[in-house]
């Protein structure tokens, strides 16, 4: 498990030989380009990144044309840029249709007419008002008024059964009265019924063009992978910096392939320098994990990609998970239900790369998961009967809580005394290491003080614990900000100490371990009461519910066992976990490479 070592590198070259560059570095496929600007602003008039968009409107629409199949008739970018220009265009009449139905509507019960010019009215303006019936009678005691308390010329031109449609003449727009204000413009019903069928005519041409369009789905869809590397081609060449003749691009490239890229370069004209990374610089992270450990990645990467100076914590993250989901689900049955759906699965799981990826993380899950269910001594909620053989392998109590609580508290602490000495480890310079040190020994040493007060066989360790949470606190103060000024470093210390009250929560969190894996446990036990209650009580069909019963029970409780797991599993890995042993979030390595298969020679 590795975050892979990243170097900056600078090509230098011709701007008449970039598109040429940008091709061999798109081929190359190993290399992130750094922005030497934003792209805002920039316009792009070859393909887009909408290549998909524009395939998914020529596939949705109702008639298909034949496909040809001719490619030297077809032109991608081409059928990309009409595709994409004849669904904006669809769009934007077809939402001037719905305005121009809804206006028509609106003023259907105002009757026909025609606005005059202002000229024409003297200034004056119409103002369409819808008022509630009840409410006439004192509209035809107070009118409208205008901003000076004047009465203002209004008619009523029709009404419902409920609303009467009032007309106002006046040069600014009437003090609100009861009732609500129809918003026109310049056009009378008859233009807007002129122009809706207009519109609705240039709707219909649209759809005829997207049908015809369709007759080039099949070699559009091939073309996709094209298209898009087009448009990062292009995306990457507005990157760059130029200076009329040359240009400039810079990128983060994989240590071991700097070698492979300078020499390549120089073979085709370019100058490429590299050196490695600034501490103050941010590369992106590549994370390098062996086939066993590569489903912790993902794992990782679910929630955070861990900063280019911090660790790769894939392996532990997998083994933790495994631990926990086991200590949720608590039973060897259910275990070994999982364990048997995945031998039933294996060979379809290894026909896709994620299949392949996730084979090992599942096979640890459902081995660890059967472990402890042994150890627990639960098979379906029932527990083995002395003397048996499975009984001498059940060394777990779950009712026993002071055992099981203090289980999964030990298992809290490790968890995080494991993040602060693999945070530790990064640092390069001892000073820096002693903080993360400090709080791995003070928790270490409290739960050896806590041990000595609970069980008398570790009471003589109690003074030890005692002084290793002294040390370790100590080591938190001197050396939380150890390259500041005294004054300030001691400031910092003693900051840091506040963090006690998180470390002490932090662990107490992984009692959710005991918690959920005795609610499992117990829910089991319960259906297979109600099913021998139920056994018990209906003596013809108590077999029959019972069975019912226990099915129906036991795959709920196995699906919230997992279900469990899979949330609270994750949960204790990326909040406490990384909360003490990834202090730094960076970006995940984006290489600029094609979509359609390296070429590169």
């Amino acid at each position: 498990m590795s975050i892979v070592p990243i170097s900056h590198v600078r090509i230098f070259g011709f701007q008449k030989d970039k598109a040429r560059l940008l091709n061999r570095l798109q081929e190359f496929g190993k290399l992130e380009i750094i922005p030497f600007r934003s792209q805002d602003g920039v316009e792009f008039r070859g393909p887009t990144n909408d290549s998909r968009q524009a395939l998914k409107f020529l596939l949705t629409t109702p008639q298909h044309r034949r496909q040809i199949s001719d490619p030297n008739q077809f032109d991608a970018a081409a059928i990309e840029k009409q595709a994409l220009e004849l669904e904006s265009q669809l769009y934007d009449l077809r939402y001037e249709r719905d305005e121009l139905k809804q206006r028509i509507e609106e003023l259907e019960p105002f009757g026909e007419f025609a606005f005059a010019s202002l000229e024409e009215m003297a200034g004056l303006k119409l103002w369409f008002y819808i008022v509630p019936n009840r409410e006439t009678a004192n509209l035809k005691e107070t009118g409208f008024l205008n901003r000076a308390g004047e009465k203002l010329p209004w008619r009523i031109v029709s009404t419902s059964r409920q609303m009467s449609y009032v007309v106002v003449v006046s040069d600014q727009k009437p003090v609100e009265f009861v009732g609500e204000r129809i918003e026109t413009d310049t056009r009378s019903p008859e233009q807007l019924r002129n122009r809706l069928s207009e519109v609705e005519v240039a709707i219909e041409n649209c759809m005829v063009e997207r049908t015809r369009l369709t007759m080039w789905c099949r070699l559009f869809a091939r073309s996709l992978d094209e298209l898009e590397d087009a448009a990062a081609r292009q995306r990457a060449a507005a990157l760059t910096c130029d200076s009329d003749p040359i240009f400039a691009i810079e990128a983060w490239v994989p240590e071991e392939h700097v070698a492979e890229l300078a020499s390549d370069s120089a073979k085709n004209g370019f100058v490429c320098e590299s050196r490695p990374p600034r501490r103050d610089e941010n590369p992106p992270t590549l994370m390098r994990n062996t086939p066993r450990t590569e489903a912790g990645e993902d794992l990782v990467s679910f929630y955070m990609t861990p900063g280019y100076w911090t660790w790769d914590p894939s392996a532990l993250v997998l083994i933790s998970f495994a631990i926990f989901f086991a200590m949720i689900l608590a039973d060897a049955a259910y275990s070994l239900i999982i364990l048997l759906a995945l031998v039933f699965f294996w060979k379809r799981l290894g026909k896709s790369p994620t299949g392949l990826r996730f084979r090992p993380m599942l096979v640890l899950i459902a081995v660890a998961s059967l472990i402890y269910g042994v150890l627990v001594g639960s098979y379906f909620g029932v527990t083995p009967a002395e003397g048996s053989l499975l009984s001498y392998v059940h060394v777990l109590d779950m009712n026993n809580s002071t055992m099981m609580m203090g289980l999964s508290i030990l298992v809290g602490a490790v968890h995080v005394i494991l993040a602060n000495i693999m945070d530790a480890r990064r640092h390069t310079n001892w000073t820096d290491r002693l903080c993360s040190l400090g709080w791995a020994v003070a928790i270490a040493g409290g739960l050896i003080f806590a041990a000595s007060k609970i069980d008398e066989k570790f009471s003589a360790l109690g003074a030890v614990g005692a002084a290793a949470m002294v040390l370790g606190l100590l080591c938190v103060v001197l050396y939380t900000a150890p390259h500041e000024k005294p004054h300030r470093r001691l400031f910092y210390g003693t900051l840091g100490l506040a963090k006690v009250s998180a470390a002490f929560g932090d662990i107490l969190s992984y009692l959710r371990l005991f918690a959920l894996g005795l609610a499992s446990a117990s829910l089991a036990t319960a259906f297979n009461d109600m099913a021998t209650g139920v056994r018990e009580a209906v003596p013809s069909l108590g077999l029959f519910l019972a069975l019912l019963i226990l099915l129906f029970g036991h795959s709920l409780n196995m699906l919230l066992g997992v279900s469990s797991g899979v949330i609270h599993g994750l949960r204790l890995n990326v909040i406490e976990f990384f909360n003490w042993g990834l202090k730094e979030e960076g970006q995940t390595f984006a290489p600029f490479r094609r979509k359609d298969g390296s070429l590169w020679k």
